[in-house]
């Protein structure tokens, strides 16, 4: 029998390990690289992002596809909001342009749940967009990974 797949830390949660998980995911969603982040979900996992709605990490994969598709240069910073035995809510913000050079500011709050090998199995986001100049960005670090000096959300003032 084959063992399922584990992404510490695993439930239950402390401040450190739901702390850690966030920036793990924050961390895999500024990669832009749907294959490894949708391999933080469950294979029958729900999301429910604005409007859409998702079941299992092969939708959750395409749909990241088509996000970082249409939202370039994406940046984003995480932030722990509450935690308890296997959930994790979060606030977080990340800038991004369109292909018309069109920049943007998404704020919005996700509500996470875990199964015991640490795998998203619910994921619901709420989330809305603001249109910035771009003298206005606040995330210009080089793509990729938030460096850890970097400031986070409270720190800017999000």
């Amino acid at each position: 029998m084959t063992t399922p797949q584990q992404r510490p830390p695993l439930p239950p949660f402390d401040f450190a390990s739901a702390t850690e998980k966030v920036r793990l995911a924050e961390d895999g969603w500024n990669s832009r690289d749907a294959e490894r982040v949708a391999l933080a979900y469950s294979v029958d996992a729900r999301w429910r992002n604005r409007a859409e709605f998702t079941q299992g990490r092969e939708q959750a994969r395409q749909f990241l596809q088509r996000k970082w598709a249409k939202e370039l240069e994406y940046r984003l910073i995480k932030e722990l909001w509450a935690f308890s035995d296997n959930r994790i809510a979060v606030r977080y913000a990340y800038e991004w342009r369109d292909d018309s050079s069109n920049w943007f500011r998404s704020y919005g709050n996700e509500n996470w749940e875990f199964n015991e090998h640490g795998l998203m199995v619910n994921r619901y986001a709420s989330l809305n967009d603001l249109p910035i100049n771009e003298k206005d960005r606040l995330f210009t670090w080089p793509l990729g990974r938030r460096p850890d000096d970097y400031p986070g959300l409270s720190e800017l003032g999000l």
